[in-house]
């Protein structure tokens, strides 16, 4: 079993409908397309850090993913990941929920799309909880290249007119959306 471990530099853009489809066309006319990326996630949230169990429904695979900071704390934190067979994650995240892990579990589809766009990768993306948005995202090998990286990210985002949201804004979301549920068992 292989784990591949990467620093990402994210940041998150809300917006309507109508800037969704005006995104969707310029990148899909513009940008390198890399194709539909619709998910069913378990997201295991903790205090400090997040797993996440990944149905990739496009695509037809599975992967396990822990996230070394969370949404709002900072916006670049290590990234490991496991590849699994995709019908191995429903059975892992029933493993988890057994665990009882000390934290919270929220069970989520999102339609996404993603691009490649002057070295940045966007997915553009629509969830229940999220509404529309893009993550923008750059990965880098070590955190020297960390302002480099966002420079990038904010180069690209205000070309696109898509405004960054701050850790704040992106903090208070999240935690309102948390709020909203409680632990659940996966449908």
């Amino acid at each position: 079993m292989s784990m591949h471990k990467n620093i990402e530099i994210e940041f998150r853009s809300l917006f309507n409908g109508e800037k969704h489809q005006e995104l969707m066309a310029f990148l899909s006319k513009n940008a390198e397309d890399l194709g539909e990326d619709d998910k069913d996630t378990y997201f295991f949230i903790f205090k400090d850090k997040l797993l996440k169990v990944v149905k990739n429904i496009s695509k037809g695979t599975g992967k396990i993913v822990l996230k070394l900071g969370r949404i709002g704390q900072k916006l670049d934190w290590e990234e490991m990941e496991i590849p699994l067979h995709i019908d191995e994650v429903d059975r892992l995240a029933q493993l988890f929920l057994a665990l009882h892990l000390p934290g919270q579990m929220i069970y989520n589809g999102q339609k996404r799309h993603n691009f490649l766009y002057k070295g940045v990768e966007i997915a553009v993306k629509h969830s229940e909880d999220w509404g529309y948005h893009a993550e923008l995202e750059v990965v880098i090998n070590n955190s020297e290249e960390k302002s480099e990286a966002e420079e990038k990210i904010r180069e690209v985002a205000k070309e696109l007119g898509l405004s960054l949201m701050t850790d704040e804004e992106q903090l208070k979301l999240t935690r309102s959306i948390e709020a909203r549920y409680k632990r659940e068992e996966p449908k």
